[in-house]
């Protein structure tokens, strides 16, 4: 296939290249330059008019409890979504299943139309959980890094003992692993210092919560005098996720032990639990990516997060971060943070791509292409989604 004449946000820092031709071929992105020529077997699409920015990456997702859309509106965040005690994970055991995938499958349909090409889902429910999602996503072109989590949470006396791994729960571990990229921890304050060692030497993707409320990050220090963050870098994770709560001597720990942090700020408001203070994290030079979280809490639309991200930082911090850096966070940054061919227009990349119609009613004029994607795009903007080379939503 060949798009012509396409604007294009090309390599790692965007750069805007106001028009050029792309190849895709096998999956990926072949050619880059301008004055290309389709071959005799091949498809030429004219794409004057359109910007081709990289698909979308939702980096933090909890899609099994789209079922349970605004539930518990007024509740607090452990009464909604505590990984042992909220009413989600009574949601989650109770529903029939079919239920559950009727509606994670609506979930990646939306996050498809809204230009999220692949999305991390932290998966509960076990093996099940993790067979269940990919059932759902065996129908869907949506690239998916499923982070499975075994049902099994230590008190806090257990934390204490420093308890480690029960021998009797290492094959569910195994079979677990064999299913899904990696493990999905719901948290430190769940988990014994020796647990998360034990967990630290698993080859395979490691991320874990930390540091999301007050409440959480008191208690760690008050039960284990430790901060969350400290005690979740014993799992040697690849991410964490939310960091609202840091201090700035763990960000700078996590900038030198790990591949980065994904915030979720307009879940973390919604759960009056704070703002991610993105500037900091920037400033001590960790790699930041965004999630939009539970979906029971948030909807998965990845331009309402860099929007909100954009303003409520200048709202509460009077400091700009610039609308490029926000969408490399849903981007390029992404894709360094999973250590995934995606994430970035570049010759050898997955050709995953949104099409954006420049002369969009919402759009135009485009004078400052970052600003307009990051705070005036919508589902109503984007012409097409395409997925390894293919058109897998509207049309060019």
């Amino acid at each position: 296939m060949l798009l012509k004449n396409a604007s294009i946000l090309y390599g790692k820092e965007l750069t805007f290249i106001s028009s050029t031709n792309l190849k895709v071929s096998e999956e990926i992105f072949k050619k880059i330059k301008p004055n290309l020529r389709p071959n005799s077997k091949e498809d030429s699409i004219d794409c004057e008019g359109l910007i081709v920015i990289p698909g979308l990456i939702n980096s933090h997702t909890h899609i099994g409890d789209s079922i349970a859309k605004d539930i518990l509106l007024n509740s607090d965040v452990e009464a909604k979504i505590h990984p042992i005690i909220g009413a989600k994970q009574k949601i989650l055991t109770e529903s029939k299943p079919s239920h559950l995938a009727n509606f994670m499958k609506n979930t990646c349909i939306s996050m498809i139309r809204n230009g999220t090409t692949t999305f991390v889902d932290f998966r509960e429910g076990g093996l099940d959980g993790i067979l269940l999602l990919k059932k759902v996503l065996s129908s869907l072109p949506i690239r998916s890094i499923i982070l499975g989590r075994l049902e099994y949470y230590q008190d806090h006396k257990q934390i204490r003992n420093n308890i480690s791994f029960p021998n009797s729960k290492r094959a569910e571990l195994d079979t677990l692993l064999k299913n899904c990229d990696g493990l999905g921890i719901s948290g430190p304050n769940e988990n014994s210092n020796s647990l998360l060692k034990f967990y630290s030497r698993i080859p395979k993707i490691k991320a874990i919560h930390s540091e999301e409320t007050i409440q959480s990050s008191n208690l760690s220090k008050r039960t284990m005098k430790k901060t969350e963050t400290q005690r979740a870098l014993l799992l040697k994770p690849h991410f964490l996720v939310h960091m609202t709560y840091a201090s700035h001597r763990d960000l700078h720990q996590v900038a030198k032990k790990t591949r980065g942090i994904v915030i979720c700020p307009r879940a973390n408001s919604a759960l009056a639990e704070g703002i991610p203070n993105a500037g900091s994290m920037i400033n001590a030079g960790c790699n930041i990516a965004i999630g939009t979280d539970n979906v029971m809490i948030n909807s998965p639309d990845m331009f309402r997060e860099m929007d909100y991200l954009w303003k409520v930082t200048m709202g509460l911090n009077r400091k700009r971060i610039a609308p490029k850096q926000i969408l490399k966070m849903a981007t390029v940054n992404a894709g360094k943070l999973l250590q995934k061919n995606i994430g970035v227009i570049e010759i050898g990349k997955y050709a995953d791509c949104v099409f954006i119609d420049k002369h969009a009613i919402d759009l135009e004029p485009m004078h400052n292409p970052y600003a307009s994607i990051v705070h005036r795009a919508s589902e109503s903007t984007i012409r097409a989604v395409m997925i390894g080379g293919k058109i897998v939503h509207g049309k060019i």
